[in-house]
């Protein structure tokens, strides 16, 4: 009996103390996993086949994006954060006139969801431990092309064409996410 009170305090102390300070390991796990299921979930958007070459843009994804070995883990938990909030909130748009199935898109709602609440867990955790304030113009310049993703929308009138752009658009954001995400390692 008092071996197994002996073990369950053992127990809950790692757990409280693995709560109590970031695993990067499995936040880079849990993140793979999900780009990859947001990934495939995208691919099953297929839509129109229409020809949409006349709508293609380049939206100019921030350079620092592209080049992500400046980024210290905590700056690459609230870069990734950033982009999924964003993809999450472009999700949220008027995609009525693309033909695509509503349950693929509440499953990539949930997985973005999940991504995005473990992020935030993680962020907060990351500025009470080590009093992190990141003042960079990173996101500033996501928040940017992320406008520049929703005007083109707009000024498309959300039609079939604007949402394939998008939509191949952010299969290339998970890939950078992925990329990113890397850069988490304990």
């Amino acid at each position: 009996m008092t071996n197994q009170s002996i073990l369950q305090l053992a127990l809950l102390f790692c757990f409280s103390t693995t709560a109590l300070c970031i695993n990067y390991n499995l936040l880079r796990l849990q993140q793979r996993n999900c780009n990859l299921a947001c990934q495939n979930l995208l691919w099953q958007l297929n839509g129109t086949s229409q020809n949409c070459l006349k709508d293609r843009m380049d939206f100019k994804l921030p350079e620092e994006i592209r080049q992500p070995q400046q980024f210290q883990k905590e700056e690459a938990i609230l870069v990734i954060h950033v982009m999924v909030q964003q993809i999450f909130a472009l999700f949220r748009r008027n995609f009525s006139s693309t033909g695509w199935n509503d349950t693929i898109i509440e499953k990539l709602y949930v997985e973005l969801s999940q991504q995005r609440d473990r992020l935030e867990t993680a962020l907060e955790e990351t500025m009470q431990e080590e009093n992190f304030t990141w003042q960079n113009m990173t996101t500033l310049h996501l928040k940017n092309y992320y406008f520049r993703i929703r005007r083109h929308l707009k000024a498309k009138s959300y039609s079939s064409c604007a949402w394939t752009v998008v939509r191949a658009e952010i299969l290339r954001n998970f890939s950078f996410l992925t990329r990113l995400t890397d850069y988490l390692r304990n």
